[in-house]
């Protein structure tokens, strides 16, 4: 039996479809890209705000028409969507045969089994799963790069947010057992690992009584074969001397800082249960710049919160424009049933969310566009990611200050190095978010791809 995935939203529910797809292959199916030769097909949700969850619907709709078109028998739901909307799903879509919450797809493989027998199969429960390196997994990343989720879960209860309700309480896998699905992973190939988790700065807080992070990086870094780790979603609160420390001195963890901040105003900050304040903020984004050299700053923001006046705009556009993030995501204020925020007063018209989520979008271009400005003329390392989307005959890679997926590229032209090598590139234009070089001759970066 074939069986085709296709999997939305973050890079942790991307795991967790691996992880599927690895299951599903030692069980016997055949995994297959094409999906009108697939018997199944799996979406694997997002639903943590309303765009993601119509996508999601979109994308279920999309699929079930294989069941007429195609050889598709069985169209699975798995992920967020199934952990919020199970019941509802399977009542009201006829097309979907199977949903599976966040803490049962470890049982894809029989479940996909029932569903193949006739059964339609409700297994959402509360999510209590956590995955360790006995798994198999199936990478759709290229060979090179892999993501390692640490952690699952959170406990923060930020007040506009169902991630608590959708993936449970925050748990820890085990340092043993983080480092050996990274040696694995080194092992295939992989070049750069990325570490993630709802929280990854309170990792090992459940399972060791203190923060782990840093000794966690510490020890990955003395895996032989690997150039680079780097962590995304860190939470302003988490941050030790030791991590901090440890994100300066060791050559193989990037010097790049993902830290989703939401507001700076205080009554926002407050509004959202969001710790710590704006004065703390500040300190900790000085600090971070201060300690580690030439640090990549990344933050989300969340526009057109319940409350948010003009003067809390302009406040949040402020410390965008003093601060010089190099990279921005930002995100409109979109009301979850079940959370606080969706029951407060204040709410923000929707043509006013808008203009605030254009003004900083134009903010975050131009500061982007001056800090490339300011790396041409420069060499830096270059971890080549492979060829171009847009050319055959052009080549992309990221330095530390670019992880994949989000934030732009480097193109390349004058060489066409192995994917998974790192080289030594001359910065020669700049763009918006993307950058233009030129490898050096001869010039292969150092084993640990730190930058010049």
């Amino acid at each position: 039996m074939n069986v085709g995935m296709v999997s939305l939203g973050c890079a942790k529910n991307l795991v967790d479809a691996e992880i599927m797809l690895g299951l599903l292959k030692e069980a016997g199916y055949n995994i297959v890209a094409n999906e009108q030769e697939a018997d199944v097909l799996i979406v694997n949700t997002c639903g943590f705000i309303e765009p993601a969850k119509e996508e999601a619907i979109d994308t279920i709709l999309e699929l079930a028409r294989w069941k007429e078109a195609g050889n598709c028998k069985a169209l699975v739901v798995t992920g967020c969507l199934s952990q919020r909307y199970g019941r509802e799903l399977l009542d009201e879509m006829p097309e979907i045969d199977a949903v599976v919450g966040t803490g049962e797809f470890n049982g894809i493989a029989g479940i996909v089994d029932r569903v193949l027998s006739g059964e339609r199969v409700f297994a959402v429960g509360v999510p209590e799963f956590l995955y360790d390196h006995r798994m198999p997994r199936l990478l759709s990343t290229p060979g090179h790069v892999a993501y390692l989720k640490i952690a699952e879960g959170c406990e923060n209860r930020c007040s506009y947010c169902v991630i608590p309700a959708i993936r449970g309480r925050f748990r820890s896998r085990t340092m043993e057992s983080v480092i050996e699905e990274a040696r694995v992973l080194v092992d295939r190939g992989v070049k750069e690992l990325i570490l993630i988790a709802q929280d990854t700065t309170r990792y090992g807080l459940d399972l060791y009584g203190k923060p782990s992070l840093a000794s966690l990086l510490r020890k990955l870094a003395r895996i032989d074969g690997l150039t680079w780790a780097r962590f995304l979603y860190t939470h302003p609160t988490g941050f030790t001397d030791e991590l901090i420390e440890t994100v300066a001195t060791e050559s193989k963890i990037c010097k790049y800082i993902d830290i989703p901040l939401q507001h700076i105003d205080g009554e926002i900050l407050r509004r959202m249960n969001r710790k710590p304040g704006p004065r703390e903020i500040e300190d900790l984004i000085a600090r971070l710049k201060r300690d580690i050299p030439e640090v990549t700053l990344r933050s989300s923001f969340i526009v057109g919160f319940p409350g948010e006046t003009e003067a809390a705009f302009s406040r949040l556009l402020d410390f965008i424009r003093d601060t010089r993030f190099d990279r921005i995501g930002v995100f409109k204020y979109s009301p979850e049933e079940g959370t606080a925020a969706a029951e407060m007063p204040g709410s923000v018209p929707e043509d006013i969310k808008e203009e605030r989520y254009r003004r900083v979008m134009e903010l975050a271009r131009r500061i982007s566009r001056e800090k490339n400005e300011g790396k041409v003329g420069r060499v830096l390392d270059v971890l080549i990611d492979g060829r171009a989307p847009e050319s055959e005959l052009l080549t992309v890679g990221r330095s530390q200050a670019e992880a994949p997926e989000v934030d732009g590229l480097i193109y390349i032209g004058n060489d066409r190095p192995p994917a998974g090598e790192i080289r030594k590139v001359k910065i020669t234009q700049a763009g918006d978010y993307d950058l233009v070089g030129e490898v050096i001759a001869g010039g292969r970066g150092d084993r640990h791809g730190s930058t010049d």
